[in-house]
């Protein structure tokens, strides 16, 4: 099985050191690449500037609340491209708020997940997001 690459975009640090933890529980082989505002996730995903290298990320996983440009005109960025909207876009925030959810399936996310406060939930939480669509999902090519 070949590795599977995330692309992370969160600006705390305490939640990226928990995904990084659990996807380095894993069974799967999975690069994680982090970029903390939307600019970066834009420039990344469009290879632009110090991410002229980067690789196209098999998933995404995109918090609604982060600086520069927030979540959810990044999702609606991917969306609209043709090389970029093929890749599975899943939420993962603190928003319950209905309006964000409802924008957020309106631009197209695959799902939509509200960050668990409790660290054994947030593990659980990812646990169950690798099991989802690493183990049982086929992703594009």
């Amino acid at each position: 099985m070949k590795q599977v690459h995330i692309l992370l975009v969160e600006d705390n640090e305490g939640d990226v050191v928990l995904t990084k933890d659990a996807f380095e529980e894993s069974k799967f082989k999975t690069q994680l690449s982090v970029v903390k505002n939307g600019q970066d996730a834009l420039d990344f995903l469009f290879q632009r500037g110090s991410f002229k290298k980067a690789e196209k990320p098999d998933l995404i996983l995109l918090d609604i609340n982060i600086p520069m440009i927030n979540g959810l005109d990044v999702l609606a960025e991917i969306k609209l491209d043709e090389s970029l909207k093929k890749i599975p876009v899943l939420m993962l925030t603190t928003s319950s708020n209905e309006i964000d959810v409802n924008r957020a399936y309106l631009n197209h996310a695959n799902s939509y997940i509200v960050k668990p406060i409790e660290f054994d939930d947030f593990l659980k939480a990812v646990l169950k997001i690798e099991e989802f669509w690493i183990q049982l999902s086929t992703l594009a090519k």
